[in-house]
């Protein structure tokens, strides 16, 4: 499958995505995984990132494409792919297009996990992520209750930045839904239910 996961931040895309690669084995490619990485081992695309990321702006188109370029090109990436967080603007969209076009890998469906501003909001201020195993959890978690590391906040998941991110996937992304709706690929699932309720129609709407 070749699909690009579509939602606001927190929406609940890489949980999904996880549940995805589970039981299919399909690749998933989160830019936002890719980008921490470089931050965290300081490469040169890293440091250009970071002041974008930290105040919850969208890195610039020509940095992500470039980046996606490359990831597209690696071996695991031939048998299909879930993209999470790519494309973010109707600019990065028709860029992915022109790509797969060259590549002759046409996407089966761009799938919205939609859920309500506020409840993004409660969501992303008590996550917390495990430094050791990098466990995704909440502010209930005294220590990560896979391995028992330290969870600690994203730095980007304090108040301000959330609603920050929320406003600026908007403006920016959210006319992504409308760019895949008249390609006739969009399909759209209710986020806002327990993770099990939300992938059985996420296979649904792809015909899993």
């Amino acid at each position: 499958m070749n699909i690009v996961l579509l939602g606001a931040p927190g929406a609940g895309k890489g949980t999904q995505a996880a549940k995805l690669v589970e039981e299919f084995g399909t690749p998933h490619i989160s830019t936002g995984d890719i980008l921490r990485a470089a931050v965290k081992n300081q490469t040169e695309l890293g440091k250009k990132a970071k002041s974008y990321m930290d105040a919850g702006d969208l890195v610039p188109d020509s940095l992500i494409i470039d980046l996606m370029n490359e990831r597209f090109q690696e071996p695991d990436a031939q048998v299909g792919f879930i993209l999470d967080g790519f494309p973010r603007t109707t600019a990065q969209a028709v860029a992915l297009d022109d790509m797969l076009a060259r590549l002759e890998r046409p996407l089966d469906g761009a799938l919205l996990v939609d859920v309500e501003s506020e409840v993004i909001v409660k969501r992303l201020t008590a996550r917390r992520c495990c430094k050791d195993c990098g466990y995704i959890g909440s502010d209930a978690d005294a220590s990560c209750p896979k391995c028992g590391g330290e969870m600690y906040q994203r730095d980007d998941d304090n108040e301000a930045t959330v609603r920050n991110r929320l406003d600026v996937y908007e403006k920016s992304t959210s006319p992504l839904i409308d760019y895949y709706k008249g390609k006739g690929l969009l399909k759209a699932v209710d986020g806002d239910r327990p993770v099990d309720e939300v992938y059985a129609d996420v296979k649904v709407s792809l015909g899993l």
